[in-house]
């Protein structure tokens, strides 16, 4: 009902819908990436409250960010199949239902299950894939800013939310905390409800930039066929060189940013005595300038050769984090730190997703971009587990930060072993 009086609300002043539907989707990702950049608060008071050990937590961390990977490309399925609306809109109905059964658990095995399973199916079934999705249906001009929007709101999501959290938390408590987070996504959850469609044929409109309208592909799969589908452009694209630089690349990416940095930063600023609000405000700080980075970064993907964007993304954010540990932790090292850093916490995002469209074709761009996103929540979650496991043995975080400077180094590298120009489509296109 309300979809299509907006549509032409906004025909009417030449705005196209697409655009709405781009900002409902920034604010989901917005929220359900609060959701899980909240887990970085829950460290030290789940440690005081019932004993666990940092690895242990970081254990159940673990798990989650691998199912936020792992759904990528399955979530590009079942949107191709149920729509986007249905997806997303359940969920956030699962997201919201793991974290209020958190606030009742008392056993090591229940965080696992609502922290690491719930909430990693639930957060992976909107991840950038989602961004990519709407980004290719909606958008045949502009897709590389759209990304970069569709990123930033992800990465930032994990980060702004950090001080409030942090803040709460520490009056009164991690439960009264994630209220917060369970109104945004109970907000989010009634804006798809009004406004999100499937497609641009669904309110009368070519994509953006288009000419033609696109009606909706005929489903005449099984749902076992659905399953499959992804599997299947995994197997066609793990043939090409470049999915598997992609998958490496992103690999680090992961390992640099979610997985050490996000999840470990309030814990590495408390070693050397920085309380936990001014730790979560610099992260806060890494959030913002990575709103301008990412978006900037969108921008520049539309127009310059990725892979070379690619390699000064990957070095530079190397030498930032090799920096680090030497930086002394004061304040002004620190802020240096998180204006260079922020540029650059997931520049790489738009164009990874650029380089998937361009050599696997548009119809298949999102479940490859599904699976080497799988690949960065992979890298998130090796440097989750042994990020804590090193704090944990060595009482240090040097070595994971050491660790992975050197691999951003390496894969700024390797994205140069990707071939300059490519053949239209690797992949066959999607019946």
């Amino acid at each position: 009902m309300f979809g299509p009086v907006l549509a032409r609300y906004l025909a009417r002043r030449e705005i196209h819908y697409g655009w709405a539907v781009a900002v409902v989707t920034f604010l989901v990702m917005l929220a359900t990436a609060g959701a899980m950049g909240s887990a970085g608060v829950l460290i030290k008071p789940l440690e005081t409250e019932f004993g666990w050990s940092n690895a242990e937590i970081s254990f159940a961390l673990a798990i989650r960010l691998v199912l936020f990977g792992l759904l990528g490309p399955f979530a590009a399925a079942f949107m191709n199949h149920f729509g986007v609306r249905k997806v997303v809109s359940s969920a956030l109905i699962l997201i919201v239902s793991g974290i209020v059964a958190s606030f009742f658990m008392t056993e090591l095995w229940q965080m696992v299950a609502l922290w690491g399973v719930v909430l990693g199916v639930g957060t992976g079934m909107t991840a950038l894939v989602l961004g990519a999705t709407i980004a290719t249906r909606w958008f045949d001009k502009r897709r590389g800013l759209v990304i970069g929007l569709m990123t930033a709101s992800n990465a930032t999501g994990q980060l702004v939310f950090l001080p409030l959290l942090a803040s709460l938390t520490e009056a009164i408590g991690w439960r009264t905390a994630l209220t917060v987070v369970i109104a945004v996504l109970t907000f989010a959850f009634i804006l798809v409800l009004l406004f999100m469609k499937d497609r641009p044929a669904d309110v009368g409109l070519a994509p953006y930039g288009g000419r033609a309208i696109v009606p909706a592909p005929a489903q005449k799969q099984s749902f076992g066929a659905l399953l499959l589908s992804p599997l299947k452009a995994l197997r066609d694209a793990a043939r090409t060189n470049t999915f598997w630089v992609l998958f490496a690349t992103f690999f680090v990416c992961g390992f640099s940013t979610n997985g050490l940095i996000q999840m470990h930063w309030v814990s590495i600023c408390g070693d050397v005595g920085i309380a936990a609000v001014s730790a979560a405000g610099l992260l806060a700080l890494i959030g913002v300038f990575d709103l301008f980075g990412t978006v900037f970064s969108g921008w520049l993907s539309d127009r310059y050769d990725n892979r070379w964007l690619l390699f000064w993304f990957y070095g530079l954010r190397g030498l930032s984090l090799l920096f680090l540990p030497f930086s002394g932790f004061n304040f002004y090292t620190l802020s240096i730190f998180a204006i260079f850093y922020g540029l650059d916490w997931v520049a790489t995002v738009p164009p990874t997703v650029k380089l998937s469209a361009e050599r696997f074709g548009a119809e298949r761009a999102a479940l490859v971009f599904g699976w080497v996103f799988t690949g960065h929540q992979l890298g998130a979650a090796s440097a989750a587990f042994l990020a804590g496991a090193s704090r944990t043995s060595l009482e240090t975080y040097t070595p994971a930060l050491i660790a992975a400077g050197m691999l951003c180094v390496v894969a700024a590298l390797l994205v140069l072993t990707i071939g300059k120009r490519a053949p239209a489509t690797l992949l066959p296109q999607a019946a």
